[in-house]
Order: structure tokens, then C-alpha cells, then sequence
């Protein structure tokens, strides 16, 4: 017989500067909340079903990830995290404006990741 219970979601864990702030929790918090709201259940899909591959997260190489998140604002919003052990790092948001994804960006997510995996 299956069991219904599910595997516990992974924990996230927010990118943390020295001064202590959450940019990436700072920039959730200023998105519109239906777009917040539709952002955060992704990122809870990929707490309890990781694994997971197109069209919600694609691998930018490295360990780094991407979440796809196509917004009520008809806007699209990326998240850059990775997984490490059962946790998920989230270093990266913004709101994509061209189709590759810009250099700085990949970049700072690259940056804030190392940092986090010291």
C-alpha cells in the first residue's frame, strides 16, 4: 500500500550579505502580491518535488539553477538557487527583460553562491 505522506520540503535559505540583509528575500517581498504568491508556490514545488527540469527550472551549469516563473503581470521572473545536501540556496531574483539571461546576473548569482557554500 502507498503512503500518502509526502517527503518533508527542503529548507531554503536566503542569500545573506555581511550587513545581514536578504536581497533576495528584500526583492520577493517588493513584487506584487499575486506575483509573489505565484513565485513562492514554484519555489515550494521545487522544496517538495526536487528534482525538477523544464518548463519550472533549468540548469545554467555549475550547480546553479534557474526558476521559471511566468507572472500574472505578464512579466517572467528568475530565481537562482541551487541545491545542496537537502537545502536549496536562493541567490539571485529579477525580472528578465531579453531572452538570454544577462552576464551580471549569472555572475552575482555565481558570486553569492560560492559564498554560501563555504
Amino acid at each position: 500500500m502507498a503512503s500518502d505522506i509526502s517527503p518533508p520540503a527542503m529548507p531554503v535559505f536566503f542569500y545573506r550579505t555581511i550587513a545581514r540583509s536578504e536581497p533576495v528575500r528584500e526583492w520577493l517581498r517588493a513584487l506584487p502580491h499575486d506575483d509573489r504568491q505565484l513565485v513562492g508556490g514554484d519555489l515550494y514545488r521545487v522544496q517538495t518535488g526536487w528534482p525538477l527540469g523544464m518548463p519550472l527550472c533549468r540548469s545554467l551549469g555549475g550547480g546553479l539553477w534557474e526558476l521559471r516563473s511566468g507572472l500574472p503581470s505578464n512579466r517572467i521572473a528568475r530565481v537562482l538557487f541551487f541545491v545542496q545536501g537537502n537545502r536549496v540556496g536562493v541567490v539571485h531574483g529579477f525580472i528578465k527583460k531579453t531572452q538570454a539571461t544577462p552576464t551580471t546576473d549569472l555572475s552575482l548569482a555565481r558570486k553569492r553562491m560560492k559564498e554560501m557554500q563555504q
